[in-house]
């Protein structure tokens, strides 16, 4: 029988364990692992449609990361004697080539459910002509073809989704990593660095919840800090809304989405948990949250490209402001809203915000503001560590009431302060301007009077920006 030879395209997978496409590929008699990078991910992009907009691709924080993913999964092939090969251009065109270089039988892959992604595979299929394009579904919890619906049935709303798959899906048990197939003799090439794709290599803040450090080392490092060292996850459902330490959240979702770590792995280590330390409410939950995550994968595989209309899937006929300069304060974190101002500000220096930062930063832009939701949608796409589009546009388009929930999701984001950093201090830490204010005041410097705003030595619209709007309770 003649040998065979397989290539694996690694895209947003970037691990050996759990990896249903490296499993496939494993198979062949000869592997070629590839990574190309795609310089159109990188520098401005263009939001299309009629009323379209351009933004940052991939910020610092996300290619510093990815970079550092690339460099752990070539070590961990060499260790196993393989390697990854690294080429700079668009994949149609590279993968092809490779393919052909290496006389392959099949190249495999893990498909995606958002257009963009799908685009791209569709044309390194077309690019491919005879080869197969073997695609491997390898990102959420469940797989699709376990779901008790088809995709295409899925619930547009959260809570009957979970409560069908809890009762009628199960998880599949993670894949362990093959042994590795001789690699044909291509040279590997050059690891990228930020610098290479026109990034600015970002700097540390020492304010940072976590230091987070890309590639399936520091993923599987983390997984067995929080649950096994910290203990952390007996009490996750209570701290999960926290704002400041390493553990009041699990943080997995860097690595779950740049694919460093699958999802199964973690359910897998929660079984294990539950068997030898505890089953409560807190490791239901933080399962809760994969579920999630899942919801709005399956969501994008269903609806598609409506998800990124300013309507969103609901098709809601919203007249969004158009306000560059209100915008522009949003993303500086200068809005006077001390609770928006300090998530806005930890996102610009650390590539992260807590969950609750996330809607309530969300909420502002667009219930209060009511600037069109995509342009803030784009914004973390640019600035997240965690970016992934399905969960990004997807939870933006549920605050915004375009999404997947009826309700008027506008947050009380004074209210939310108040509750969630009742000392003030996470506004205090991200707005040193006002560490020597009361908790209540720092919430709500403007209002001061103006002899008190002086014993404390603060000028509003100079030292702290004035509010750009007077908030009203909405939850």
């Amino acid at each position: 029988m003649a040998s065979k030879t397989a290539l694996l395209w690694l895209r947003r997978d970037l691990r050996l364990h759990d990896n249903p496409a490296l499993a496939a590929a494993a198979s062949a008699d000869r592997l070629l692992p590839v990574y190309v990078v795609d310089p159109r991910r990188y520098g401005t992009a263009t939001f299309g449609g009629a009323d379209s907009f351009t933004f940052e691709k991939t910020g610092g924080h996300r290619v510093a990361f990815r970079c550092e993913a690339l460099a752990d999964l070539r070590e961990r092939l060499r260790d196993r004697g393989s390697d990854l090969v690294v080429r700079t251009g668009e994949p149609s065109s590279v993968v092809p080539a490779l393919a052909a270089r290496v006389d392959a039988d099949a190249v495999h892959v893990h498909t995606r459910p958002t257009p963009e992604e799908r685009t791209v595979e569709r044309r390194v299929a077309d690019g491919l002509e005879d080869v197969p394009l073997v695609r491997r579904w390898g990102h959420t919890l469940y797989h699709p073809d376990d779901l008790p619906m088809a995709v295409d049935e899925v619930d547009d709303t959260y809570t009957p989704f979970r409560k069908r798959v809890e009762s009628a899906a199960t998880v599949r048990d993670p894949r362990p990593v093959p042994d590795l197939p001789t690699r044909p003799a291509v040279d590997p090439g050059t690891l990228p660095t930020p610098g290479d794709l026109g990034v600015e290599n970002p700097s540390h803040d020492d304010r940072a919840v976590l230091d987070f450090e890309g590639g399936e080392t520091a993923a599987l490092e983390r997984v067995e800090e929080y649950l096994w060292e910290t203990d952390s996850l007996r009490e996750y459902k209570e701290t999960r809304n926290g704002l400041l330490g390493r553990d009041f959240s699990s943080k997995f979702s860097p690595w779950l989405n740049e694919g460093c770590l699958s999802p199964r792995r973690v359910s897998a280590e929660i079984d294990r948990y539950e068997d030898r330390r505890v089953a409560n409410d807190s490791t239901y939950w933080l399962r809760f949250e994969l579920r999630w995550r899942d919801f709005f994968q399956f969501q994008f595989a269903k609806h598609g490209a409506t998800f990124f209309t300013p309507g969103g899937i609901r098709e809601r006929d919203v007249d969004w402001m158009d306000d560059e300069a209100a915008l522009d304060r949003w993303k500086r974190g200068e809005t006077g809203i001390p609770f928006v101002d300090a998530a806005m500000r930890e996102l610009n220096r650390t590539g992260y915000m807590s969950n609750r930062g996330r809607q309530n930063a969300a909420s502002f832009l667009a219930n209060d503001l009511r600037i069109d939701w995509r342009k803030g949608a784009a914004y973390f796409e640019t600035r997240l560590v965690d970016y992934d589009p399905a969960s990004n546009y997807g939870n933006w388009a549920y605050v915004a009431g375009v999404g997947n929930d009826s309700r008027n999701r506008s947050f009380d984001v004074l209210g939310q302060a108040k509750r969630y950093d009742p000392e003030a201090a996470y506004v205090t830490r991200w707005l040193p301007e006002l560490d020597a204010l009361p908790p209540a005041a720092a919430h709500e410097p403007w209002r001061l009077t103006p002899a008190e705003r002086a014993e404390h030595g603060l000028e509003l619209g100079v030292d702290y920006p004035r509010p750009m709007v007077d908030l009203e309770g909405s939850e």
